[in-house]
């Protein structure tokens, strides 16, 4: 009967734990909002901080699908495996839709971005 109290405990310990570091991730967590038009980012370039965040990513009469790739810069982007996978959207986004990308902690450097299907050109996001 102790263990299994002890085994309760042990997991409403857990819960509670997991439950707080949810919450601090959550108030933690940034949104990046980016916009594509035909051909293009209507943000040409990208500042942030150390942290995580989430790209949401909105087609404006883009005239396709568009789609969000992250790349540390100096790797070849045309590799998927050098792509950031979590930045990728979760769905592909339709004209006049909005999409987002599941959490990515990014480190101080500099990244590529683009979106393949809209064939935009590469951009540059700065972690400072």
């Amino acid at each position: 009967m102790k263990k299994v109290i002890a085994l309760v405990v042990l997991v409403i310990a857990f819960s509670a734990t997991t439950v707080a570091q949810d919450k601090m991730m959550s108030k933690d967590l940034k949104t990046v909002s980016l916009e594509q038009t035909p051909g293009e980012f209507t943000q040409k370039s990208v500042t942030l901080s150390e942290g995580t965040y989430v790209f949401e990513i909105s087609n404006r009469q883009a005239g396709t699908d568009v789609g969000f790739v992250l790349v540390p810069q100096g790797k070849d982007a045309s590799k998927p495996e050098n792509h950031i996978q979590a930045a990728y959207v979760t769905q592909v986004v339709k004209e006049g839709e909005i999409q987002t990308s599941n959490q990515v902690t990014l480190e101080k450097g500099t990244y590529t971005y683009f979106c393949p299907l809209n064939k935009t050109p590469q951009y540059t996001l700065t972690v400072e």
